[in-house]
């Protein structure tokens, strides 16, 4: 796949997942509980899931292939809890989207995105291996954190709970460790439906375990919302979350996480604009212009650096990993 149209596929996720964050958030604040919304999209996710793996073979074999990687100890078990950070992520999307906006929440998603993406890069966490930090990568995710700072400053003068503020952060850095092990469990199954099943399961469950005890002490919503899109978070999250998997062995974490946090942008201050949330803050100058600020970190950190790695893209091919799974990527590639 060329790096520009896995970057355009990344936009494409990001808006994906603004909307998400909408959804879940307007189903959060329709039966006032974040905790049941959130099993309620991933739960129906894995439906979705489970009945394309019943007609997809190659899923199915993917799935067997993790199985024999954990045996083998060939796959680290701790890869498979990818899950649990998309669980985390839809979560905080209840809990905070409705109080402050999709807009800011999706900037504060973009320093946690860029800093894991960092890391997770230097570290070679991603299936693409390590990628060296550059200037204008660095350039890049300063410039995204002067956005974070400038766009977070305005709302927490209005008394936005810095907890609420902190809550995408973190999500925003799981996100970039999920989309690195997701990557690592399709490179594995050389299947992208197969990681989206475990990581759609692994979610699931954790979701459900916290529902429980939640509802224990909060009780359950008194009635469910008879719109039908409210309940379409799942089969979005399904999308990008496949996506995410299939396209970070092409651009690695950081490109991703920032083409990713593009779209997310462009589409966030739509919705916040154009549908505003009921109990949701008005967008300011300082909301707006720190958006487009964390879009130009975006450009820098992405076009730049993926001219640059074009030279060195042929090369990979070479390596052990990327060799070992180009035989089954042929065989899935109808899928992604």
């Amino acid at each position: 796949m060329p790096r520009w149209l896995a970057i355009a596929f990344a936009l494409g996720c990001g808006a994906l997942t603004a909307i998400q964050s909408r959804i879940n958030g307007e189903l959060a604040h329709a039966i006032d509980d974040a905790y049941t919304a959130a099993a309620i999209s991933f739960g129906s996710g894995l439906l979705i899931l489970v009945v394309a793996l019943a007609v997809w073979r190659p899923g199915r074999r993917g799935l067997a292939a993790m199985a024999a990687a954990l045996r083998d100890r060939t796959l680290p078990w701790w890869m498979l809890l990818g899950g649990v950070a998309g669980a985390w992520f839809v979560l905080t999307q209840g809990l905070s989207v409705g109080v402050v906006g999709v807009a800011l929440f999706t900037v504060a998603i973009v320093a946690g995105q860029t800093l894991g993406g960092i890391v997770f890069d230097l570290v070679g966490l991603g299936p693409g291996g390590r990628r060296p930090l550059t200037v204008t990568r660095l350039a890049g995710a300063v410039l995204a954190l002067g956005a974070i700072s400038w766009a977070v400053w305005a709302q927490l003068e209005r008394d936005v709970p810095f907890l609420v503020m902190l809550l995408p952060f973190v999500a925003g850095v799981v996100g970039a460790w999920q989309q690195a092990v997701n990557g690592r469990l399709r490179g594995v199954a050389s299947s992208a439906l197969a990681a989206t099943v475990v990581n759609f399961a692994v979610g699931t469950a954790a979701l459900v375990v916290a529902t429980l005890l939640h509802a224990a002490s909060a009780g359950w919503p008194d009635a469910m919302p008879g719109e039908a899109w409210l309940y379409t978070g799942g089969a979005i999250g399904c999308i990008f979350i496949a996506g995410q998997a299939v396209l970070v062995r092409f651009v690695g974490v950081l490109v991703l996480a920032l083409s990713g946090v593009a779209g997310q942008l462009a589409a966030a201050l739509s919705l916040d604009l154009l549908v505003p949330t009921a109990g949701g803050r008005t967008v300011d100058v300082a909301t707006i212009g720190g958006t487009a600020l964390a879009l130009v970190a975006v450009v820098i950190a992405s076009v730049r650096w993926s001219r640059h790695r074009h030279v060195a893209t042929e090369p990979r091919a070479s390596e052990p990993e990327a060799g070992a799974r180009s035989p089954g990527e042929s065989a899935e590639r109808p899928e992604g």
